[in-house]
């Protein structure tokens, strides 16, 4: 089964293809699992992030402004949400879904290992895998991801997307 990398500059869609990539599977009929990570505002300021399993739809919060650390930019990372929450909501994708999704595999995520290693399950589990990454991510997981001979790394930009996003529907046999 097909696995994709979807990259490309901040602002390219790269969320938005994965949640209309979701859609559409949900539309069919199939199981989706895995994570999405989607931004928390207030006043159309960005607060933080939460971490959200797609077949159960828990969640928790990731990240948030303020004092502490680990430290994601002015982010503090609430590594125990992903390591809780986020790997076991790709463990049960593995066993579960139809397709897994993961938007996104970032520096935040990466904070924890067990994370990384699922991801690396993920891949190797034979189901039609979706994962968006940073295109300037230098962590030792985006490098593996990306040379991977099994992975097909997809280069966003917003004037191509509506023909990016077919393409990966097609090739995701969806």
């Amino acid at each position: 089964m097909k696995k994709i990398l979807v990259t490309g500059p901040p602002g390219s869609g790269k969320s938005f293809l994965a949640t209309k990539v979701i859609e559409k599977v949900r539309g069919k009929g199939l199981k989706v699992g895995g994570v999405i990570t989607p931004e928390v505002r207030e006043g159309g300021t960005r607060k933080g992030f939460l971490i959200v399993d797609l077949l159960t739809g828990e969640d928790a919060v990731m990240a948030k402004v303020g004092e502490g650390s680990p430290k994601v930019g002015k982010y503090v990372v609430d590594t125990s949400s992903i390591a809780s929450l986020g790997v076991r909501a790709l463990e049960r994708a593995i066993e579960e879904a139809d397709v897994i999704v993961v938007d996104e595999i970032g520096k935040m995520e990466l904070l924890v290992e067990d994370f990384a290693q699922v991801i690396r399950d993920a891949l190797k589990c034979g189901k039609p895998f979706l994962g968006t990454i940073g295109m300037k991510l230098n962590h030792p997981l985006a490098q593996e991801l990306k040379m991977r001979r099994d992975v097909e790394l997809v280069f966003l930009s917003r004037d191509k997307w509506q023909e990016k996003y077919e393409y990966v529907l097609r090739e995701l046999g969806i």
